[in-house]
């Protein structure tokens, strides 16, 4: 976390939107010399503006699109002000003034206030019901409407203009977009492409009125319509002004700063004025003002680096790629897009399929070109249109088909060549280097668990195609392809990681509030998702109080259900050790209650069976024994040998190890049962190869082996580690038993997870990376000292114990 530190610098930011906060982010992965204060003008912390459109269609809400939570600047030390507005500068005594704060020194000052839509001045522009589409209130506005009105238009039929208009469209609104030219996205599409996007859009329920302009919005104190130069009429109850943006420079003009169309800035994003920056819609970079995110995240790594200390980092331009975001169409632009004289042109035009592509050479080099249909390639069309690239054989057989290396081998090349600061994800900033690192470090094999942990394909899905690619190149022959997306069960189709984000992000606290704010088809869920729920409530906040009605019958119970009704109980025996005592109690209570059977069991305990559901709160009672766990999804048995307290083989104390491990982790809830094993030698009496968590010790100290399976699927385990301390020993146990608690799926053995995971992931995050591994340890330490006992806490309360077991259904346990 940043402290506040008189030896530290002071950097405010003006703005909160992307471009800014992702200086801000950049800044904080390279230097911790910033005491940093963010003015936002908006009542909301840092959101994704590319995602209103999906939220205007109802597909995400507000709380999705929140990209830093508060909680983020207040973990990152940073003093946030919202709803305040900026008016200037004082850049000799290096100030800035706003209409609510004292003024604010700094020693460094960044300008990101964006841009507003542009208003034709026309009459009527200031009637309620006419709204621009920019920020969060624009949005609210334009829903409230549509569930008011019916009809609706949009003037702009650019980028955003049409996203709204999908977007209203979605609503139930009956919606025409107006556009003074002949042709839709006309900066970014040629005709041909342009009339294609015009009839699919058509099919998807919007209408057009093409070269028309508006001279006036009639009606009364609510806009009614449009009246059209043509004297022509368009009735309307929300009017969307969409024909462009102003890029926000008057707090800078105040300021004495050199503006134009925005805030001028040189390669290093500095001001006309000493420490003044700006970054985004905002300002002004060689002649252009740049409206699209990609190259705002691009400026924002580079001033990051310069606030850094980096006098090399330059920003030089973008090339400006455009991918429109509306469902059942996808069209790409990138570079030039017009013939001319000068252009070589390549074209593909399927009519039956709807597929257009046109790339346009100059001297042989890509410097521009159109996906409509089919925007596979347009991660790899920008790159080469950026780097101007020579057309050879092998990229024309990529784009066009025929000849040339295969295709997959040409994609792994490719993304081979790409640089680790190259950004992936344009709308979200999410460079190839932040893919890869979370690929090799969490395991990844998928790309929703890469979109879950980077962002990257969360908001248009434009580059999906380019984050396969560098699974596959990552992953090598580990790579399988997509994964097809599953629910966790029939009442969701939401995975396990899309709950865990969505709990973790938006703090849910109950298994009724996850199903309920994630929309379960099943309102009640069923007894596979409501355990699993629990459980990662669990593992995410420690201090959840669990939910017993949440858990299979066995677990509620503590006893396991057997085939006629009744049911085995089985007390804990640390590390297999019983004493005469003990086992006199446990003879007694056998034959007081009738027990049909006593059984030692495979995990060195004692199994009463055949007990009956009216005697189990009496004999856990008299047991006055904790729980062997031998139905819960948690820590079974440490199986021990002698070790070396007696037999003469052994070279460590197995016994004492198994017991401390034992007590150490009997109660901590894991995604499945998890079963243990302590050798005092090599001849591995106790099993330890097939166990989840194996240790074998010799002369110099111990190897720690994970993932073995002695059930249905028999598997060896895989040494993890080896340790020559017993401290080590915990503590590597420990990191391991948490990463599996945080990364393991419900339901899924560690035999299961380390060969989904990778054994190289696991080792790297819990042996190699030291630092990750003193975190894991502090989770999982953090997490025991909020565990309670269920068994005792039901054992040794009458009321609760007498609640319990005489009105739950014993229903068949799921399968354990």
């Amino acid at each position: 976390m940043n402290r506040k530190s008189a030896d530290r610098k002071r950097l405010v930011l003006v703005g909160n939107g992307m471009a800014g906060i992702s200086v801000i982010e950049q800044l904080l992965k390279l230097t911790n010399d910033y005491d940093i204060t963010v003015i936002g003008g908006e009542p909301h912390p840092n959101y994704n503006r590319i995602q209103l459109s999906y939220v205007l269609e109802g597909s995400k809400t507000i709380d999705d699109i929140i990209l830093n939570s508060m909680e983020w600047y207040r973990d990152n030390g940073i003093t946030l002000h919202t709803g305040v507005r900026v008016t200037q500068a004082d850049t000799e005594r290096k100030l800035v003034y706003t209409d609510r704060l004292e003024p604010l020194p700094y020693d460094a000052l960044i300008f990101a206030m964006g841009s507003r839509p542009f208003i034709l001045p026309i009459p009527g522009a200031d009637k309620e019901g006419v709204v621009g589409f920019r920020d969060i209130h624009d949005c609210e506005i334009m829903l409230e409407a549509a569930a008011t009105y019916r009809k609706a238009a949009v003037i702009g039929g650019g980028l955003l203009g049409l996203e709204a208009a999908k977007g209203l469209v979605g609503k139930g609104m009956d919606v025409t977009v107006v556009h003074l030219m002949d042709t839709l996205m006309e900066r970014q599409l040629d005709a041909t492409a342009a009339e294609m996007l015009k009839a699919d859009l058509e099919a998807q329920g919007l209408k057009f009125r093409m070269g028309v302009k508006t001279t006036e919005l009639i009606g009364g104190a609510r806009v009614e319509g449009l009246r059209f130069e043509n004297g022509e009429v368009l009735e309307a109850q929300l009017v969307v002004m969409a024909a462009g943006i102003k890029a926000n420079v008057e707090p800078a003009a105040a300021s004495g700063i050199a503006v134009r169309r925005g805030i001028l800035v040189d390669d290093s994003l500095r001001t006309s004025a000493p420490d003044v920056y700006a970054v985004g819609e905002c300002c002004e970079h060689r002649e252009t003002v740049y409206g699209l995110v990609a190259p705002l995240f691009e400026q924002a790594a580079v001033l990051a680096k310069r606030l850094a200390g980096d006098a090399e980092a330059v920003y030089e331009g973008s090339t400006v790629a455009t991918k429109l975001k509306i469902s059942g169409v996808d069209v790409f632009s990138a570079g030039e897009f017009q013939e001319m004289e000068e252009h070589t042109v390549l074209k593909l035009q399927d009519s039956w399929k709807r597929t257009y592509k046109k790339v346009l050479l100059r001297d042989g080099a890509i410097v521009g070109g159109i996906l409509y249909g089919n925007a596979d390639d347009s991660q790899q069309l920008a790159k080469w249109v950026k780097a101007n690239t020579l057309m050879d054989a092998d990229i024309h057989a990529a784009l066009f088909g025929g000849g040339g290396c295969c295709g997959k081998e040409k994609k792994l090349v490719s993304i081979a060549a790409m640089d680790d600061a190259e950004i992936v994800c344009g709308c979200n900033g999410v460079t190839k280097g932040t893919i890869t690192h979370a690929i090799r470090e969490n395991g990844f094999t998928t790309i929703d668990e890469v979109k879950m942990a980077t962002g990257a394909t969360r908001s248009c899905g434009g580059c999906k195609p380019v984050v396969e690619q560098i699974l596959q190149y990552v992953l090598g022959d580990r790579y399988h392809g997509a994964a097809k997306k599953e629910g966790i069960c029939p009442c969701t189709d939401l995975s396990r990681d899309e709950i865990v984000a969505a709990i973790r992000d938006k703090r849910l606290t109950h298994v009724r509030e996850v199903m309920h704010v994630l929309h379960w088809k099943e309102e009640e869920g069923c007894s596979k998702c409501r355990p699993a729920i629990n459980y990662y409530l669990g593992m995410l906040w420690p201090e959840h109080e669990d939910e017993p009605e949440s858990r299979f019958v066995n677990e509620r119970l503590h006893a396991n259900i057997q085939k006629d009704g009744t049911f085995s109980v089985i007390p804990r025996m640390y590390g297999g050790v019983t004493s005469p005592k003990e086992l006199r109690k446990i003879a007694d209570i056998a034959d007081k209650y009738q027990v049909k059977m006593v059984k030692l069991t495979g995990g060195q305990r004692i199994d009463l069976l055949g007990v009956t559901k009216a005697d189990l709160p009496n004999i856990w009672a008299e047991l006055d024994m904790p729980s062997g766990y031998g139905y819960a999804k948690a820590l079974r048995t440490v199986k021990t040998c002698v070790g070396s307290m007696f037999c003469r083989f052994g070279t460590q104390d197995s016994i004492s190890m198994g017991i401390e491990l034992e007590k150490r982790f009997e109660r901590l809830d894991m995604p499945a049962k998890f079963k243990m094993a302590v050798n005092g030698c090599p001849r591995n009496c106790a099993e330890s190869g097939i166990k989840d968590l194996g240790i074998v010790g010799n002369d110099g100290g111990w190897e720690l082996y994970v993932g073995g399976n002695g059930g249905t699927k028999l598997r060896k385990a895989d040494l993890l580690s080896k340790v020559k301390t017993d401290e080590e020993l915990i503590a590597i146990s420990s990191a391991f038993i948490q990463y599996y608690r945080e990364n393991g799926k419900y339901l899924e053995r560690t035999s299961d997870f380390i060969e989904r995971a990778g054994l190289e992931t696991v080792i790297r995050a819990v042996v190699e990376n030291e630092e990750n591994r003193s975190q894991l340890i502090a989770r999982i330490e953090e997490a025991l000292t909020h565990v309670q006992d269920p068994w005792k806490k039901t054992v040794h309360n009458e009321t609760v114990r007498r609640q319990l077991f005489e009105t739950v259904e014993v229903a068949p346990a799921a399968k354990q």
